[in-house]
């Protein structure tokens, strides 16, 4: 690999690491790529390239991520949590949520959630995560 591609690479982690830990900031891709010291076609092509998919598939996964473990403790409705993940349309957020989940936000938070209480939090991250790329009605879940 060129030296040009190494760098790149370690900036696009680091974008991805502040996707992970800035999930619920106003992140966008020109702001993305800006850190990342490239143009926003630039950024976005890269990250797909390294990690199959775009910065804001990433993002919204890493948010849905969060969202189902705020619904889960079912003490705020399914609005607060969409704000609280940094999303800004409830209407987007909800149409997401089911592409990713399989089912809407509020039929996740009004379901029993008991079922993975005694599983440790590093394998119920695992079991939760969310299914990119409309593939959760095709996904067999345990």
């Amino acid at each position: 690999m060129r030296r040009q591609n190494l760098d790149d690479l370690v900036r696009l982690r680091r974008s991805r690491d502040r996707m992970d830990r800035d999930y619920a900031e106003p992140l966008d891709v020109p702001a993305l790529a800006r850190d990342a010291l490239m143009s926003p076609g630039h950024f976005s092509r890269s990250f797909r390239a390294a990690f199959g998919e775009t910065p804001y598939s990433y993002l919204m996964t890493r948010r849905i991520e969060r969202a189902k473990a705020l619904l889960r403790r079912g003490d705020l409705t399914v609005t607060e949590v969409c704000f609280a993940v940094g999303c800004t349309s409830l209407g987007s957020f909800s149409s997401r949520f089911t592409q990713l989940v399989g089912e809407s936000p509020s039929a996740y938070r009004s379901r029993s959630h008991d079922h993975g209480a005694a599983i440790p939090a590093c394998m119920a991250k695992i079991h939760t995560r969310p299914v990119r790329n409309g593939e959760a009605g095709r996904a067999a879940r345990p």
